[in-house]
């Protein structure tokens, strides 16, 4: 019911703001943060995810969120790869916010995307840093991954040849 009155409210403002010859304010009214989340464990970087994160935020025109997960009990330092990247996504006009969190990947992504609604996919790296660091029973977990909000996109190499 909430969203529902959001909208008329969005909506009437927005008329009010074409009424007055402000088109470009009135559309503004419309747009929805579009957010892509890249999910990254400590150790577990790779250039190709941070490339794919990279090139499917500049296609859809989204802001890009990356969420950097280090050990529980460790001081986890923010690569210096992770360092270049954003300096990547700055060069390139990408607006990126980096959240750092310590544990279980799996848990830090279903809690941010449960929190974030405007997540449209979650890019993560590979199926084994997924679970590095978590301790919860696998059922209870599993149970949480099968609602995530959003899509999974897994970037990991090909098998060699």
């Amino acid at each position: 019911m909430k969203k529902i009155m959001r909208q008329i409210e969005d909506t009437m403002a927005a008329v009010s703001f074409a009424e007055e010859g402000q088109a470009e304010s009135a559309a503004s009214l419309f747009k929805r943060e579009r957010r892509v989340l890249l999910a990254l464990k400590e150790g577990h970087t790779d250039v190709k995810t941070l490339r794919y994160a990279l090139n499917a935020t500049l296609r859809i025109s989204a802001q890009l969120d990356v969420l950097f997960v280090c050990a529980p009990d460790g001081e986890g330092q923010t690569s210096p790869l992770l360092q270049a990247f954003a300096e990547e996504l700055k060069a390139a006009g990408v607006e990126h916010r980096i959240f750092e969190r310590s544990g279980c990947l799996k848990q830090e992504i279903i809690d941010f995307t449960n929190k974030e609604r405007d997540v449209l996919f979650v890019v993560v790296e590979s199926p084994g840093s997924l679970d590095a660091d978590c301790r919860k029973k696998e059922g209870l977990l599993t149970e949480l991954w099968k609602n995530l909000r959003c899509p999974l996109v897994v970037v990991s190499d090909a098998a060699g040849a």
